[in-house]
């Protein structure tokens, strides 16, 4: 018995030492991981979300900004005026958004959107950053792809997004704003059901991603109201819209980057806003030519074939 028992404890005791060595193995790994800082998660740690509701969707192209189409105006909320040198934007779409620029002065301007689409995407420039790299400072990354997607609605049929309708998702200053309209939404590609608020450290070969999700349910009346946001809301649960709105194709921009695994990056912030994740926001205007939009709804309604690349 008491040799029985020695060879039970010789077997823990080994148990016990290759537990500590593995620990000290993984923990080395851990400690010589580069350091992100606070604002970055490990997408594996990041909670799988749940499933949405199967709908019809319609994507097309209008590039991944290659020209370098980058400027500091926001043409939806503060037109003909230049924003702060350190808070740029970068666009696909309409071609002639400039810091003079007016939504009215839109139409005719050209666009990188093969089916004709002039509306104007855009969202602040993502950088990466080295030791030394001031508070604005770091590399643009253009992005690896930029991908367009319209959704229909789960509880009913869309009706086709007004001319000139203006669309916003986040807070520029969700930071001091306190939150409420903060929506941003970070992942990974192929890990895109792992969703954070954070920057996400993505696995070897995954691009860094971020979703922005846009509000779809229309006041049947405005394309744009004091504050930009009362114009277009975002449905209630369960995917409908609220009384007297009415659901009209929910616009969805995935906007892919390949970052080199333990690069840090930021993206374009206010001073305030200290390059906060939380702060990640984009805006549309929405210059479709009807008769592409009136397709595009129908496609989604399941009553017409979806359009080709270039709308026919």
């Amino acid at each position: 018995m008491a040799e029985a028992w020695g060879r039970r404890r010789a077997v823990a005791l080994t148990l016990a030492i290759e537990l500590v060595l593995a620990g000290a193995v993984f923990g080395a790994a851990r400690v010589t991981t580069p350091q992100l800082g606070p604002d970055f998660v490990d997408i594996a740690e990041v909670p799988v979300g749940a499933t949405p509701a199967a709908v019809t969707a319609f994507s097309w192209d209008c590039g991944r900004d290659e020209i370098g189409h980058r400027n500091t105006a926001n043409i939806v909320v503060t037109p003909r005026k230049a924003g702060p040198a350190h808070h740029v934007h970068e666009y696909v779409g309409n071609l002639s958004v400039d810091v003079g620029s007016t939504v009215e002065g839109l139409p005719g301007g050209g666009t990188t959107c093969p089916n004709g689409d002039e509306s104007t995407y855009y969202w602040p420039v993502l950088r990466t950053v080295r030791e030394g790299d001031g508070p604005h400072g770091g590399a643009i990354q253009v992005p690896a792809s930029v991908t367009l997607t319209v959704y229909g609605n789960p509880r009913g049929p869309v009706l086709p997004m007004p001319r000139l309708l203006r669309g916003a998702v986040g807070d520029a200053y969700a930071l001091t704003n306190g939150g409420a309209l903060a929506a941003p939404v970070w992942s990974c590609q192929g890990a895109e059901q792992r969703r954070t608020l954070e920057y996400p450290i993505c696995g070897a070969g995954q691009r860094v991603v971020r979703i922005f999700d846009f509000p779809s349910c229309w006041d049947g009346r405005q394309v744009d109201t004091e504050g930009h946001r009362r114009q277009l809301v975002p449905p209630v649960a369960g995917g409908g819209c609220p009384a007297s709105t009415f659901a009209v194709p929910r616009l969805e921009i995935v906007v892919a980057y390949d970052i080199p695994q333990g690069t840090r990056f930021r993206i374009d912030t206010f001073d305030a806003q200290r390059h906060s994740p939380r702060t990640d926001h984009a805006f549309f205007v929405n210059l479709m030519p009807e008769t592409l939009s009136r397709k595009i709804a129908a496609c989604l309604n399941n009553t017409t074939p979806c359009p080709g690349p270039r709308g026919g």
